[in-house]
């Protein structure tokens, strides 16, 4: 395996918005850490070649990485985000901000030589923010962004690149992605995934049991005080966008039970119906925004058993409306 420091944080970060599907989502992906408590998948390929990206984002995207300063490193990768990333896959874990961690799986076409070649010569542009250093036998390139935590990354092999916050994550991944084991991560998260649809845009699954038990909520208009009562016993959030001629959102939050639910579902509720009495005020500031008028009036919410379930949808027209009012 072959086995290379990643160049470029910021061209990195932009080729992590690219995905589409090369593996089920019922199977998580093997370099998953197994801690992993959330899992986001975006399916780059399927949302490019949707409709609404067409007509109002893809010739905006073409111009951008066409732009001198991205072509130019760019052709020093060899990487066309547009055709060569095929999916990325973002884990996260934590009990709270000053314990996150993450890691950004790229999956995709990518040439070794070409990005340890632009590694190097990015530590010698600017040693300062760009490094290569090592864990072990394992390479890696390191950003240190001027505050902040670094950034490191590297190539697992032709058809993956990954990005984390920790050196250690790294050379795990490293490590998982020799090995013929399954990802060891928690069963909760495990049932979530096998119900996340692979052909969907994006979707998210969070584990959040036990991890909301001390959140603070400010008063705030329309957010009641019983939300923070209800908020301990919200166990899994899931997420599912689908983009085509229209898009497409659909949340689930998993409660302890059915009497939890239902209580979370009218605390849903009562936000909503804010949000559908503050929507005049913000469209009337801002008349470019006016289709959200019609957004909020498709949002729908509903309770499932032990789960609250929230749908909306952004049609295609209202997208259009907002990137080209009329009269442009």
């Amino acid at each position: 395996m072959f086995r290379l420091s990643r160049t470029g944080l910021g061209a990195a970060l932009a080729v992590a918005l690219a995905a589409a599907p090369t593996v089920r989502a019922s199977e998580p992906d093997k370099l998953l850490p197994k801690e992993t408590d959330t899992v986001i998948a975006i399916n780059f390929r399927q949302i490019i070649d949707s409709d609404i990206i067409k007509k109002y984002a893809l010739e905006q995207i073409n111009q951008a990485l066409q732009g001198n300063d991205s072509k130019k490193f760019l052709s020093e990768l060899g990487l066309d985000p547009l055709k060569d990333v095929d999916r990325v896959v973002v884990s996260g874990s934590g009990k709270d901000q000053t314990d996150m961690k993450f890691l950004i799986i790229i999956h995709g076409k990518f040439d070794p030589e070409k990005l340890y070649k632009a590694a190097s010569v990015q530590t010698k542009r600017d040693g300062d923010h760009f490094s290569l250093v090592t864990d072990g036998e394992d390479k890696m390139f390191k950003f240190q962004p001027d505050t902040g935590n670094p950034v490191y990354g590297t190539v697992v092999d032709e058809g993956t690149v990954i990005l984390a916050n920790d050196k250690k994550s790294i050379s795990t991944a490293l490590a998982a992605a020799t090995s013929d084991k399954k990802p060891s991560i928690s069963r909760d998260l495990a049932t979530l995934l096998a119900r996340m649809d692979d052909k969907a845009s994006l979707w998210m699954a969070s584990v959040v049991k036990g991890k909301l038990d001390g959140v603070n909520i400010p008063n705030s208009p329309g957010v009641s005080p019983n939300l923070k009562a209800q908020l301990p016993k919200l166990d899994f959030v899931t997420a599912v966008i689908r983009v085509t001629t229209d898009v497409n959102l659909d949340i689930s939050l998993g409660m302890a039970d059915s009497e939890a639910a239902a209580a979370m579902g009218q605390e849903v509720d009562e936000l909503l119906q804010t949000l559908r009495g503050i929507i005049p005020f913000v469209t009337a500031q801002n008349p470019q925004m006016k289709p959200l008028a019609d957004v909020v009036k498709t949002i729908k919410s509903n309770v499932k058993e032990k789960s609250v379930v929230v749908s909306a949808k952004l049609t295609g027209t209202a997208i259009g409306q907002m990137v080209k009012p009329a009269g442009d």
